[in-house]
């Protein structure tokens, strides 16, 4: 076996003297850096991100298990994504803080990684810098909050809130009890406790085999937390002695095992873009006609909100994602290689299912195949996503006029206006949202029902947009709508009183306006001015690509044919060199 860090530190020369000067400055003698796999620990804490404010002590745990493998720990900051606090949305910055892990892996003399991430995008850019390095890396993910309580009910962190916030404007809720919910809604840190984007993305990081199993469900608050990212920090060092990359474990096969889970989980719509990202980085040909294809078949086996009843932590006590993979096995592949080195065959072999009301079978589900739908048409081109599990029966099928607001500050200016002209069949249409137009695609997609309609007993209606929505949330709103309005999209043309067809069991989403019309409203409209020039925000327009790509940027994706780069330039031996 040759360690990779033995490159920076195992040379009788300048360079290794650097290197390993630079070590003993922290106190690291050199007998320490003799035949130890190096292990970098990527920390994504931080105090503006309550998600992962647990972070210092779960990488605590995780250099314990290293030390007791043998190797040694190196922890390492990068960028933090706070879904709350980032705006105009985290997702702006997902390839952003994929670049920070990637360019650090690569650059450092890590034998193997463990990634420390939770709130949404954080996972997600980790696996994405993680796969475009290629060293070898595994996975823990933060854990869910405790549930809130009010009032003597249970809360979700976001689909409770989302409907308290239409009680409220409904006027069936006062403000001081609106005030005592946000002192109730977030009692400790952790990510959302519904199968919203982060608590999908840890499961679907254990499906697709880069995580230990069953750890994705453990609450963040639990001991056992703590003892998967110690057994987690053990398994590093392994794999930095086997070179078990990446590449080796991110297969097509295992892309099908996590759409698979997925639909069975009635997961967030976010994953569609992070999973369509993370397989451009690896070379995996995956585009939405997959998921179309095994969300068709897959039914929904999780009754957990927002498509159900239950939180994440009564899954995990159910059994966690193993049991769901277990009732999954005739549906998956099976012999796709996890880092633990076991095929996910062997990791479910002894899987059980504690809670029926939680995990339901393939034969008695809790919902119909295809609960994360793909739609074309008209109106997408490109394609569109739905969360059906958590749309309206009654609204699969609809036809209606649009109303249609220019961008989000249009939404907050006249959707509780007395005088809008909506009714309960209008289809409520925003754009402006996209990659290019938000920018970076915020979670504006769930657009509110408006004041009036709310006071009728409306709670539902048909949502169009080129948004993202929150995994916890809920309702008959199409996503991700492709191309964008920015781009030059149909949906920039859409002009109020345009009828709107859905039709979800055919997979439609139709502008019933002749292609003539929108081109000819398109050119009268122009392209759309950048509302970036410089820094940041100008290089993330220049090369963000479409949702149907996964917003990654386009110099990110794996190059055809060409292995991934892990190593660094500018690894000398001999007396050439400098600090």
């Amino acid at each position: 076996m040759s360690l990779r860090s033995a490159k920076w530190f195992g040379n009788a020369d300048l360079a290794g003297f650097i290197h390993r000067a630079s070590l003993h400055a922290e106190g690291i003698s050199r007998s320490a850096l003799e035949g130890r796999p190096v292990i970098g620990i990527c920390n994504s804490w931080s105090e503006l991100v309550n998600c992962n404010l647990h972070f210092r002590g779960l990488a605590e745990s995780v250099k314990r298990g290293v030390l007791l493998a043998g190797g040694l720990p190196l922890e390492f900051p990068t960028i933090s994504l706070g879904e709350n606090l980032m705006k105009p949305s985290s997702m702006l910055f997902r390839n952003l803080m994929s670049m920070d892990v990637e360019e650090c892996i690569r650059a450092y003399p890590l034998d193997a990684v463990v990634l420390l991430g939770g709130c949404d995008k954080t996972v997600p850019a980790q696996l994405m810098g993680a796969a475009s390095a290629d060293v070898p890396a595994i996975m823990v993910t933060g854990g869910p909050s405790e549930p809130a309580w009010f009032r003597g009910r249970q809360l979700g962190a976001g689909t409770d809130l989302w409907h308290y916030a239409d009680e409220l404007r409904a006027g069936r809720m006062s403000e001081l009890e609106f005030a005592e919910l946000e002192a109730a809604a977030t009692p400790t840190y952790g990510t959302c406790n519904e199968m919203g984007t982060a608590s999908t993305m840890a499961a679907l990081v254990e499906a697709l085999g880069m995580s230990l199993p069953n750890t994705a469900t453990i609450p963040a608050v639990a001991a056992a937390r703590l003892r998967a990212a110690e057994a987690t920090g053990a398994r590093a060092v392994e794999i930095a002695r086997a070179e078990l990359r990446p590449s080796a474990i991110l297969t097509a096969e295992a892309f099908d095992n996590a759409i698979t889970l997925l639909s069975a989980l009635g997961g967030g719509t976010n994953a569609v873009l992070h999973l369509l990202a993370l397989a451009g980085r690896v070379g995996v040909p995956l585009t939405l006609d997959r998921f179309h294809e095994l969300a068709a078949r897959t039914p929904l086996l999780v009754n957990v909100r927002p498509s159900g009843e239950h939180l994440v932590e009564q899954l995990h006590h159910a059994g966690g994602v193993v049991a769901v993979l277990g009732e999954l096995t005739p549906l998956l592949q099976t012999e796709s290689i996890a880092v633990n080195g076991l095929t996910l065959r062997a990791n479910v072999a002894d899987a059980e299912v504690l809670d029926r009301d939680v995990i339901g079978t393939l034969a008695s589900p809790f919902g119909a195949p295809g609960a994360i739908a793909v739609l074309r048409g008209s109106l997408a081109p490109n394609g569109a996503v739905i969360k059906r599990s958590a749309a309206s029966p009654h609204l699969a099928r609809h036809r209606g006029p649009a109303v249609v607001f220019e961008d989000v500050y249009d939404v907050a200016a006249r959707i509780d206006d007395p005088a809008l002209d909506v009714t309960a069949d209008s289809v409520l249409v925003l754009r402006s949202s996209g990659p290019q137009g938000g920018p970076g695609m915020p979670e504006w997609g769930q657009i509110p029902i408006p004041a009036k309609l709310l006071a009728q007993g409306v709670t539902d209606m048909v949502r169009v947009s080129d948004a993202r929505m929150s995994g916890t949330a809920f309702g008959t709103v199409v996503l991700h709508v492709s191309p964008e309005s920015a781009a030059g999209g149909p949906l920039r043309a859409v002009e109020n009183g345009d009828v709107i067809s859905l039709d979800l069991d055919r997979g439609l989403i139709d502008l019933e306006v002749s292609q003539a019309e929108v081109a000819l409203r398109l050119e009268r409209l122009g392209p759309v001015v950048p509302r970036y020039r410089r820094g940041y925000g100008a290089l993330y327009l220049d090369h963000v690509l479409q949702a149907e790509s996964g917003c990654d940027f386009d110099f990110l994706r794996a190059l055809p044919g060409e292995p991934a780069v892990s190593e660094p330039f500018g690894l000398l031996s001999g007396w050439v060199g400098g600090w």
